[in-house]
């Protein structure tokens, strides 16, 4: 039998190959939020990428357990602006606004 590899697998494997990616990722997925709002997909993105740079490093630095920070970005999560705020300090980024674009 063939097993198959989810999404979440490939996309992981991806960025590790490719770090240099992230940060366009980063901003697509946030752009993509602003657009529809699906805070599960967004979620689940950010949980790809904290993978890659380390869950263990990034829950040690902003002092909540590796299960903490998993459960924060799991599809159910509801974490706080400031987690999100810290993940993506932890990660190396920053939240910034960006303007609407018109239309």
């Amino acid at each position: 039998m063939t097993k198959h590899k989810k999404l979440e697998e490939v996309h992981e494997k991806y960025f590790r190959e490719h770090p240099e990616e992230i940060s366009n990722y980063l901003t697509e997925i946030f752009t993509t939020y602003a657009e529809d709002e699906d805070t599960a997909a967004l979620l689940s993105q950010l949980r790809v990428i904290a993978r890659v740079r380390g869950i263990s490093e990034i829950s040690a630095t902003i002092g909540i357990s590796r299960q903490g920070l998993q459960k924060a970005l799991s599809e159910n999560g509801n974490p706080r602006l400031e987690n999100i705020t810290a993940i993506m300090k932890a990660m190396g980024y920053k939240l910034t606004p960006q303007p609407l674009e018109l239309r």
